[in-house]
């Protein structure tokens, strides 16, 4: 069955996307914002998380975080946010008869945060420890490294976060400033999705955003592909098991071969039937977990390849992880091979849009990174048109052994090693 969406644009740009589901018992409110830690001056790197966390912090009408947090979960409802290279979300999820409070808490928060000086000192502190919090746990640790490393010093390349030492230093001004930039109506995406018709809506939404004031955004910084960071980088620790990552730099996410890639992921490392776990897991028990997956950016991404290994099997575990890539690059992926991994993939895809927040999240994410909402149809069909010469293709452009980065975090690392095995 289709999924169906409606789709208006404001006056001022704001746009605003429902996706009727009449037999739910829920509603997700999602606000998109087209900003996130690439468009940030390095001086400022993470006021965009920063600011994520402010949001929550109290309006004129609710005054701190805990009568924000009240409306939605007294409604027995979620609420959250994320942010990440490229732009924030601001989510909330409630039961369907809650929608008009769920908008109107998301709005407020939005359009009217405080932002008073006190709160943000006393924010600073927690973001402070997310990001030690980060640091300390060696796989989202090693995840960051990969990305400095493939990405190297440029704002594609900074942590989401910033640094303990950035977000010190900044005051109420930045932010301000930085709403001032970028949280302009043209720039923000209003999804919903679950048991509301668009009409209503429409209806509650224009009081809250049809009086924003369009603006011109400031430039983001392109990618440049001829920086990147070291080869090989480690962070040792006194800890049991080691967290690998390699990584290499790809194409942005309108890519014609983005869906050839997708069955390359598939076929290399997505799932318990997949290339690295039969042969790193099942065949040589070198890892308890080796997967592969890959992040877009609008001109840029990384493919990575990971494992959990013990420190003795890290450079036989990437020798034979690169061993895998290669065989991508020199031999056909066998038909029934490609078949099961279109099945997994086309199936993995549908399943992940079977509740409110899902889609209100796909369509709302779509168009704040794209401009348009790719139907499932059309991403099924692309996908199926996928043929073995095609990954063959995909494969030889982006699994280059000599553009592959390494990171690693656990005990006793040696860089040289860690170069010989990759070769």
């Amino acid at each position: 069955m289709a999924i169906h969406w409606e789709l208006t644009t404001l006056p001022n740009g704001l746009r605003i996307v429902t996706t009727p589901m009449p037999a739910t018992q829920a509603v997700s409110v999602n606000l998109f914002v087209g900003v996130g830690s690439r468009s940030e001056p390095q001086r400022i790197n993470g006021i965009t998380h920063f600011l994520e966390h402010m949001v929550f912090k109290g309006t004129e009408r609710r005054p701190d975080a805990t009568m924000i947090a009240e409306e939605i979960e007294g409604a027995g409802g979620t609420l959250n946010a994320y942010t990440n290279k490229e732009f924030t979300c601001y989510w909330n999820i409630v039961p369907f008869d809650r929608f008009e409070t769920a908008l109107d808490v998301a709005a407020d928060m939005l359009l009217n945060s405080k932002l008073e000086q006190s709160e943000i000192d006393r924010e600073r502190t927690v973001v402070q420890q997310e990001l030690k919090r980060n640091h300390d746990n060696p796989g989202a640790w090693a995840g960051r490294l990969i990305g400095q490393a493939v990405y190297g010093e440029q704002p594609c390349g900074w942590d989401v976060g910033g640094s303990v030492e950035l977000v010190e230093a900044m005051h109420r001004p930045d932010f301000v400033e930085h709403i001032e930039a970028w949280y302009r109506p043209g720039n923000i995406v209003l999804s919903v999705a679950g048991n509301v018709a668009h009409e209503t809506v429409l209806a509650a939404a224009e009081p809250f955003f049809l009086n924003l004031e369009h603006g011109a955004l400031p430039s983001m910084s392109p990618y440049d592909p001829s920086i990147t960071g070291p080869r090989v980088v480690t962070d040792s620790r006194d800890i049991d098991q080691c967290t690998l990552y390699i990584g290499s730099p790809i194409f942005g996410r309108d890519d014609p071969d983005r869906f050839a890639l997708r069955i390359m992921n598939d076929v290399l490392g997505a799932g318990m039937s997949s290339r690295l776990f039969r042969e790193v897991r099942e065949r040589r028990g070198l890892a308890y977990s080796v997967s592969s997956g890959y992040g877009y950016l609008a001109d840029a991404g990384v493919f990575t390849i990971s494992a959990g290994v013990n420190r003795e099997k890290l450079g036989e575990t990437i020798s034979v992880c690169i061993e895998e890539a290669q065989e991508l690059c020199d031999e056909l992926v066998p038909e029934e091979e490609l078949r099961k991994a279109k099945d997994h993939n086309i199936g993995r895809f549908r399943l992940s849009l079977e509740t409110a927040f899902s889609l209100g999240q796909r369509h709302g994410e779509l168009l704040i990174t794209k401009g348009e909402i790719e139907t499932v149809e059309s991403v099924v069909e692309q996908v199926e048109a996928v043929t073995a010469e095609e990954v063959l293709a995909v494969a030889r452009r982006l699994l280059d052994r000599g553009k592959m980065h390494c990171a690693a975090v656990g005990p006793k690392l040696d860089e040289d090693e860690i170069a010989k095995a990759l070769g």
